[in-house]
Parts: C-alpha cells; sequence; structure tokens
C-alpha cells in the first residue's frame, strides 16, 4: 500500500477475471468465451482497416456501428452507446446514471463487478437475495431505489427472467433506471431490446450488450448500449468527459461487420444451446444437480463431492472451471458451454474422478 494512494483506492476491493492460465493442452472452461470462432467478415473487416490510416483517431461517435446496431434491432443510432467492452459501458452506467440518493438495487448473487463500481464511484447498494432456487424473483424489488440492475440471465447462475416480468417491473418501478445486462441472451434468453422500438419507448430502461460472447470477439473489447435517448446522451456525457475516443479503427470495423452477420451468431449459439443440453444431461447421468440455464454456461454441483475440491482435481488434469467461495454457491461450479469435445474430456474426468 502506497502513502500516496487516494482514500478510496485504500478501500477497493477489485474484481477479480477468471484466470487465463498458461498450461498445455488446456480445456478452457472457465470465462464464458465463445468455443467457436468470431464472424469471418469481421476478420476480413478488421485486415481491410489494418493500414496506415491507424495513424489516425477513429471515428469518436461511431457512427457506423451505431448505425448497423440499431438497424439489427429496429431502434434509431440516438438510441445507441458503445463502450470498450461492456464492462465499460457499465462503468459509464453506474457513474452516470445510478449514482443517486437512494441506494441501487441489484442480486445477492450476480456479476460481482457491480458492488466493485458502487464503492469505486461511492454509490450506495442494497443487494436482494435470490429465492431458494436461485431465481431473481422480480416482486422483491419493490422499494424506492436509486435504480436496479441485473444480468438476464443471470451469473453465474444462468437463470433468466421472462421479460414479461421485467415490463411489469418497469410499470411499477418509474421513478429510477432499470439496467438489463444482456451479455448472454442469445442463448436462449428473452431480449428486453424489442421493447425499446418506436413512441412506447420506455424512457427508464437501459439493455446492455457484449460481442464478447455470442459474436467470439472478447479479445476486440467492444459493448453498447440501448436505450431511451435521454438515457443515451447521459452515458454520452460520462464518456466525452472521460474518453472521448474509446473504440479503435479496427474494433468499430470488426464489430460492425459481426453486427451485420447474424447468421454467424445463429448458427454458433445453436450449436452452444446443442452441447448444452447434452452437457447437463451426462452431468445428471452422473449425479450432478444443474440449475436450469440460458447462458453459455451452466452451474452445477455433486451432492456427494466438495466444489472446491471437484474444481482442484479438473485443475490437475488440465481442465479449468469457475470456483466461486462465497456463501451459498460454494459447492458449485460454473462451466462454459465448449465444443462438443472438450465437454466430453470434462465429462470423462469427472466420471473418474467421483469415482
Amino acid at each position: 500500500m502506497s502513502r500516496f494512494w487516494s482514500p478510496v483506492v485504500q478501500t477497493l476491493t477489485p474484481y477479480i477475471p477468471g484466470e487465463q492460465p498458461q498450461m498445455q493442452r488446456l480445456v478452457k472452461l472457465n470465462t464464458n468465451e465463445s468455443p467457436y470462432g468470431p464472424s469471418p467478415k469481421a476478420l476480413a473487416a478488421i485486415d481491410e482497416q489494418n493500414n496506415e490510416d491507424l495513424r489516425l483517431y477513429p471515428d469518436p461517435e461511431g457512427a457506423a456501428l451505431k448505425q448497423a446496431i440499431a438497424q439489427l434491432h429496429g431502434l434509431d443510432p440516438k438510441q445507441v452507446f458503445l463502450g470498450n467492452g461492456s464492462d465499460e459501458v457499465l462503468a459509464h452506467v453506474f457513474a452516470g446514471l445510478l449514482k443517486q440518493s437512494t441506494p441501487v438495487c441489484f442480486p445477492d448473487i450476480t456479476y460481482s463487478f457491480y458492488p466493485v463500481y458502487c464503492k469505486l464511484f461511492g454509490i450506495d447498494y442494497q443487494t436482494i437475495p435470490l429465492g431458494e432456487n436461485f431465481e431473481i424473483e422480480i416482486t422483491d424489488y419493490k422499494a424506492p431505489n436509486g435504480g436496479i440492475i441485473f444480468p438476464n440471465p443471470n451469473a453465474p447462475t444462468g437463470r433468466s427472467v421472462p421479460r414479461s416480468e421485467i415490463e411489469a417491473l418497469l410499470s411499477k418501478n418509474k421513478n429510477s433506471v432499470v439496467v438489463i445486462d444482456e451479455a448472454y441472451v442469445d442463448y436462449g434468453t428473452e431480449s428486453c431490446v424489442p421493447l425499446l422500438r418506436g413512441a412506447t419507448c420506455p424512457e427508464n430502461l437501459l439493455v446492455v450488450h457484449t460481442l464478447s460472447k455470442s459474436r467470439a470477439l472478447a479479445g476486440l473489447r467492444v459493448g453498447f448500449a440501448v436505450g431511451h435517448p435521454d438515457l443515451i446522451e447521459g452515458l454520452e456525457r460520462v464518456k466525452n468527459s472521460f474518453n472521448s475516443y474509446p473504440l479503435g479503427r479496427l474494433a468499430q470495423a470488426g464489430a460492425t461487420a459481426a453486427i451485420q452477420d447474424q447468421a454467424h451468431l445463429e448458427e454458433n449459439s445453436a450449436k452452444v444451446i446443442k452441447t448444452r443440453t447434452k452437457l447437463v444431461k451426462d452431468l445428471d447421468d452422473l449425479g450432478f444437480i444443474t440449475l436450469p440455464s440460458t447462458a453459455n454456461f451452466i452451474f452445477t454441483r455433486h451432492p456427494k463431492h466438495a466444489g472446491v475440491k471437484l474444481y482442484q482435481a479438473l485443475r490437475d488434469q488440465g481442465i479449468v472451471v469457475r470456483h466461486f467461495s462465497s456463501p451459498r454457491i460454494e459447492e458449485f461450479l460454473r462451466i462454459t458451454i465448449g465444443t462438443d469435445e472438450q465437454c466430453d474430456t470434462l465429462i470423462q474426468a469427472l466420471s473418474k474422478i467421483i469415482q
């Protein structure tokens, strides 16, 4: 600890991202990356922009990318906000929309970056316990608040909330913003983006997306939010007070091409969903209990084997999954859906471990 740290730095407990291990013959199922590559059109667009024009600043507005996102979702470009990965988008959301006089609310078991943002920006927050089966109970979000945020599907549980329930939440929570973090929406969850179309667009709904998961561009760092133009204007004010050039030329080109290649996304998402179904069945045959998931990962436990011991035993065999030591979920493993071959390797290893 340096004596030159500011007081806020001394109080921070930073977010710990999933490990990026450097192991040979690694089966990497711990960070929810896509097991399949990005759109070939995205790669070609990046190559095309990899030229001497990199000496020039990129478009600070990302107009072409905003237009592509708006066209895909039936929105106006003024409803689109861009960021350097959805984590940066979320940082601007917390600073620009969720720092209010009353606490922001989110689940007690959820994306662990949320409390980190709150501490960084000096935001009061209240956690709402998940239900007995780790579901988000929308009816529990009824107290006055400075905003509500949760992933849909939730992380790390993988459980999702129907769009109709979120519509009901919006109608009963009109005095603060509701942020739906849809990082994993393309694997079987109803998106809330259609609610933002046309004259009936709610003024208090913001939906956050990333290109790191289903579009397989985690290494490019592109995220975006869509919502009412007034919310987007607030986020733009924050961004332009922090970093007016968040997305480089290569990122904008690759992301634009990826957004326009919806067929590639749908094909790879369908493969992940099919593998997820088989993996859950194979785990069930081994005695595991797995929560319902509409994400590209599952949350599972074995009633006779400690989660941390299973995690370590898999790691010893070069198979890396995610384990959380938090109360209520310390017996669970979060397992990213990999290729069929990777998941078969996982099942073979677990079969030997639990015997």
